[in-house]
Formats: C-alpha cells, sequence, structure tokens
C-alpha cells in the first residue's frame, strides 16, 4: 500500500498506468469492441484513408488496407497478439524464473558456480538474436514466437530472483527467523518474497516492454505471426511496399506498438521511482 500511494502521486506514472490498463482492457474485449471482422475486407474501399482526410470515410475511421480491411479493427484485434501475448510470455517466464532462481540461490559450490557461468553467457546474448535463433529452429509462426519470447526471458528472472533472494537471505530478519527453526522455504515464502515482490515487478515492466518489440519485430520480419494475423509488426511489414501511396498502413502500426511500449515503460519507471524513494524514506 505504501508503494501504491508513492506511485500514484507521480502523475507521468499514472499516466502510463491508465494507458496500461487500457491496453489490457483492449486485449481483452477487442471482439466485441471492434466494429469489423480483421481478416474479412470490401474491394469497393480498398486503401481508403482515415476519416479526417478529405477522401475518407467516417464508417472506417482510420482508413483501410490493400484488401479493404479495416485498419482500426486490425490494430484492436492486434493489441490481442503483441501487447497481449507479451503480457503472457512475461507472467509464464517471471513464474518459471522466480521458481528456478528461488532455489538455485539455496545451492552451493559447483552447481553455483555453472549456473552462474551460464546465465552469464546467455545473458550477454541480445534476447532478439536469441529469439529469432529459436524461431528458425522451431519455425514461424506466432505460437513458435511466444515459445521463443517466453524461453529468453526466463535467465533474465532467473538472474535477478537469485540475486535478490541471497541479498535478502544475508539480512539480520532471515537470520532471526532461522533461529526460531524456520525452514529455507518458509522463510522464502513468508519473508523473502514480499520483500522483493517489487523488484520481481519492475523487472517484469522492462521485460513486457522487450517483449512487446520483439514479438512485433519478428512479425516484421515474416518470422511471427503469418498472414492474415492482425499483428502489429506483420501489419507494418505489410504496408512497407504501399507506404507512399497509404502511409497510414505503416505509421498507425508503428504508433500503436509505440504506444504499448511507452505506457508500459511509464508503469515501470513509476515502480522502480516508488521503491527508490520508499527506500530513502
Amino acid at each position: 500500500m505504501q508503494l501504491w500511494g508513492i506511485f500514484r502521486k507521480t502523475p507521468v506514472a499514472m499516466i502510463g498506468f491508465c494507458c496500461f490498463i487500457f491496453l489490457i482492457l483492449l486485449a481483452m474485449f477487442a471482439p466485441i469492441l471492434a466494429p469489423y471482422t480483421p481478416v474479412d475486407g470490401n474491394l469497393d474501399m480498398i486503401l481508403l484513408p482515415p476519416a479526417w482526410h478529405s477522401d475518407g470515410n467516417v464508417s472506417y475511421l482510420l482508413g483501410t488496407d490493400e484488401l479493404g480491411r479495416d485498419m482500426l479493427s486490425r490494430l484492436m484485434y492486434g493489441t490481442s497478439l503483441t501487447f497481449g501475448l507479451s503480457f503472457i510470455v512475461v507472467i509464464f517466464s517471471l513464474v518459471i524464473g522466480v521458481v528456478i532462481g528461488s532455489l538455485s540461490a539455496l545451492t552451493r559450490g559447483i552447481k553455483s558456480s555453472f549456473l552462474n557461468h551460464f546465465l552469464d553467457v546467455v545473458l550477454s546474448i541480445p534476447s532478439l538474436l536469441l529469439a529469432i535463433i529459436i524461431v528458425a529452429i522451431l519455425g514461424p509462426g506466432i505460437s513458435n514466437t511466444v515459445w521463443a519470447i517466453a524461453i529468453v526471458f526466463i535467465p533474465q528472472f532467473i538472474h535477478i530472483t537469485r540475486y535478490a533472494v541471497k541479498e535478502e537471505f544475508r539480512k539480520d530478519y532471515v537470520l532471526a527467523s532461522r533461529l526460531d527453526g524456520a525452514s529455507n522455504f518458509r522463510i522464502l515464502y513468508y519473508s523473502v518474497f514480499p520483500n522483493i515482490v517489487e523488484r520481481l515487478m519492475s523487472q517484469a515492466t522492462l521485460a513486457q516492454s522487450a517483449a512487446i518489440l520483439d514479438i512485433a519485430t519478428l512479425g516484421f520480419l515474416g518470422l511471427g505471426a503469418q498472414i492474415p494475423l492482425p499483428e502489429w509488426g506483420a501489419i507494418l511489414a505489410n504496408g512497407l511496399e504501399r507506404f507512399y501511396i497509404a502511409p497510414w498502413t505503416v505509421y498507425l502500426p508503428g504508433l500503436a506498438i509505440l504506444f504499448a511500449v511507452v505506457a508500459t515503460n511509464l508503469v515501470g519507471e513509476g515502480i522502480r521511482h516508488a521503491l527508490k524513494v520508499r527506500k530513502e524514506n
């Protein structure tokens, strides 16, 4: 509650939080809110500009693409594929990473040393490069993209969880719990996790912004979502050939990616600022 009190006093962070909640709701209810289906086109409305253009049509607020598909509907459905899947990826990676990181923090000797060196090697490789390698092995497709990015982010959560748990285990309150006869797992669950959850949330927002970019990038490269799925990166790549005659097919998905990344980063920065202020107080 103290963290939330500090967080909501930061106007920029609250703006980002409201945008973040908006994206979550849009990802959940896009099929209900979208005016058209994302794959069915209207051949009489091919490359229709947005409604504010002199040649636009208010029935297609953000215009249409080369097949007459409504851009607004495709972007709304794309929220589920790009932003929504990034949310799922981060939750999956977080759970697996926290479990492995917590257990590894309790190990000593050769196992601990091996894990340290392995994580150093994995974390030195850019996440996008690793994701591309994994997708190249598994094959293109949105499901393989999700698995690849989830696998790539697990080492990050293992590393931060392991470091945070080891740091907490050096503190006096853990020693007091041990003197009372508490087991390591009981200390982890009741004492350590409540003290590192905010740090994990901060890392999760960083990971999600990276996941959004990775999903969009793989879609842009043709390794992620395949046509006709309305994933933002795939929509952007599909519109490049017609950029000079229909620029809205490129800058609209680009703005959607930017909006999602900025909103996620603002939430992350708000959490980190709140953690810093609480620590100083």
